[in-house]
């Protein structure tokens, strides 16, 4: 494990790819333009790099990869065998780097995320903060669908209890005493965004707008956002149950109640209520009953997956990055 100075810490920068080619090498530029730009400043070591994950990518992805590999001496690689979700693959890459690093800050590939802020996230890191958070400052590139939507996932979880960072979602700094927090986490329903906040470290933010996508089309469809919305919620809260719990109390207690009005209409010789209030209470209980067996069914499938400790991902390949130190350079010209 290499130990640097918090002058010039050695950072990677965590990239999760999949079916990125089109925008992998403007990517590519920008970042080592950044990484090249801290170095030549002092500000990181030139021992940083620039890590792709490939998450199992049915395009060029990989092969793009392997080409820069080869003309940026910064750029390294991974590639997992499969393709097993953003979230593992964003783990793979942070705990990969973590071994050789002293800071990492992860990105997605699209570019949506300012890249001009990242020397914003060394100066935080040196002021002490182990956990930089990158918060978009407004929404505008979105979709008033998505836009509407973020906002009513971020309050929806901090109602449940959930510790979130609003418009925060995976552009952060993370330092290795940070990612050896994280790697305790063991858990197979992976959401990054509220297991960060949870490892207690001191944390900041830094703001930035938000860009349109380069290229290409973005790799998180409807469905992809209400399963990761889904898994949000059932992986940091009890609420629902508490919820469902609740209802079941009252309904117990409007059925007595029922109950009492019914034998007191019989009684009295009142006409019972008809078929049609009987079975719009039938339906209505019904439905009650479905969903909450399909919300507790979620948590006993959770539990399943956790109880086969599963691996979260599987390396295939490993490309290092060509990267020499200063000293090392300057004996090569001499060399030469």
């Amino acid at each position: 494990m290499m130990v640097h100075s918090n002058d010039s810490p050695i950072l990677t920068i965590v990239v999760p790819c999949y079916n990125e080619e089109e925008v992998l090498l403007e990517t590519t530029i920008r970042l080592s333009r950044i990484l090249r730009g801290l170095v030549a400043n002092k500000q990181i070591s030139s021992l940083s790099s620039v890590l792709y994950v490939d998450d199992g990518s049915k395009d060029r992805t990989w092969e793009s990869i392997s080409e820069f590999n080869l003309t940026y001496p910064e750029i390294s690689g991974l590639k997992l065998a499969r393709n097993v979700g953003h979230q593992n693959a964003l783990l793979a890459g942070l705990l990969h780097a973590k071994e050789t690093s002293d800071c990492v800050i992860s990105i997605d590939a699209d570019l949506q995320d300012d890249v001009d802020v990242i020397p914003e996230f060394i100066s935080k890191y040196k002021e002490g903060n182990d956990i930089v958070y990158g918060v978009r400052s407004d929404r505008s590139t979105d979709t008033f669908f998505k836009r509407k939507s973020a906002n009513i996932f971020y309050k929806g979880l901090r109602l449940l209890g959930v510790n979130l960072v609003f418009n925060h979602a995976d552009y952060r700094l993370m330092s290795r005493r940070a990612l050896n927090g994280l790697e305790r986490y063991r858990e197979v329903n992976l959401f990054l965004r509220g297991i960060v906040p949870l490892i207690g470290y001191k944390s900041t933010k830094v703001y930035y707008e938000r860009n349109k996508r380069f290229a290409g089309e973005s790799k998180y469809p409807l469905r992809k956002m209400i399963s990761f919305a889904l898994d949000g919620v059932t992986s940091f809260s009890v609420s629902p149950i508490r919820f469902i719990t609740m209802m079941g109390m009252l309904f117990f207690l409007l059925s007595i109640i029922t109950a009492v009005y019914v034998l007191a209409s019989k009684f009295n010789g009142n006409a019972v209520s008809g078929w049609s209030s009987l079975m719009i209470s039938i339906w209505f209980i019904g439905g009650v009953q479905l969903v909450s067996m399909g919300m507790i069914g979620e948590y006993i499938g959770k539990i399943y997956k956790e109880v086969k400790d599963r691996p979260k991902y599987t390396e295939e390949i490993k490309l290092d990055a060509l990267v020499i130190s200063m000293e090392e350079e300057r004996c090569l010209i001499e060399i030469s």
